[in-house]
């Protein structure tokens, strides 16, 4: 069952959000699954037998394995593959994913602080509550749950958080970062089409030139973000607070937000 545990629930996620897109497609799928498991709890792993793989050569593979809970932090996983591992509780601060493939992880209320993921594949990630504060997620590719994440002061410069149109059928797969916590976090030239951002802190975030188009920021908090360049075509911007917007005047079809007449705006 382990083994093939990913990518069935993988598929639950998909499948509940052709029945309903939104906030329930996340809450549908942590519904199927007993989170107290042993594959969602425990390691088969030790610190010191990770890091002996580490630091054997080559990046080595690491997917579908059970490292739930451990120490982590400090280790260079640049390259791994990590794809559907387990790594809920984890402590990974100060680390190093660089390249590394993420896919389908389960990171729940694991702790990302400081660590690096530049250029790092994130889809259909499970990190609901994790913290990643202070992270570099350059240039990651992020369509996965960040629901109640932390991102405050994370860098996501070029990072990719849009959704991936060529599997409608199965779903759409996006980043979702419904209260999230992004306070001056670096998004400039991030790719946010679809991005849904319900109720997110994003006081002081520096948007330059980021695609917010058809982005889904109801009730999110903007205060003193930088837009200068950023594209708001279509975005809903209902009770979002847009108050002390830095270069609004630069900012790229704010007008043709959705629902601007709702947003706040003093």
């Amino acid at each position: 069952m382990i083994g093939h545990a990913p990518r069935f629930l993988t598929l639950l996620w998909l499948a509940a959000a052709v029945v309903a897109p939104g906030v329930a497609h996340a809450q549908d799928m942590m519904g199927q699954v007993n989170l107290s498991s042993p594959t969602f709890t425990e390691a088969e792993m030790t610190r010191e037998e990770v890091a002996a793989l580490l630091d054997a050569g080559q990046p080595p593979d690491l997917s579908l394995r059970r490292l739930n809970g451990l120490d982590l932090s400090g280790l260079d996983f640049s390259k791994v593959n990590l794809r559907g591992a387990y790594m809920n509780k984890a402590t990974l601060t100060g680390a190093t994913f660089d390249g590394a493939i993420l896919d389908q992880v389960w990171a729940l209320d694991s702790n990302w602080s400081g660590a690096s993921l530049k250029g790092a594949s994130l889809f259909a990630a499970q990190m609901r509550g994790a913290n990643l504060s202070g992270a570099d997620l350059s240039k990651a590719r992020i369509a996965g749950d960040l629901m109640r994440a932390n991102l405050s002061g994370a860098k996501l410069i070029g990072a990719d958080l849009s959704a991936d149109m060529k599997n409608q059928s199965m779903g759409l797969m996006r980043a979702v970062l419904d209260s999230a916590n992004l306070t001056g976090a670096d998004l400039t030239g991030a790719n946010m089409m679809r991005t849904r951002m319900k109720f997110a802190k994003m006081g002081g975030v520096n948007l330059s030139k980021a695609n917010l188009m058809l982005a889904e920021m109801a009730g999110a908090d903007l205060t003193g973000a930088t837009v200068t360049g950023a594209n708001f075509n279509e975005a809903d911007v209902t009770s979002t607070k847009l108050i002390e917007l830095v270069g609004e005047d630069q900012a790229h079809n704010l007008d043709k937000a959705k629902n601007l007449d709702r947003a706040i705006r003093k």
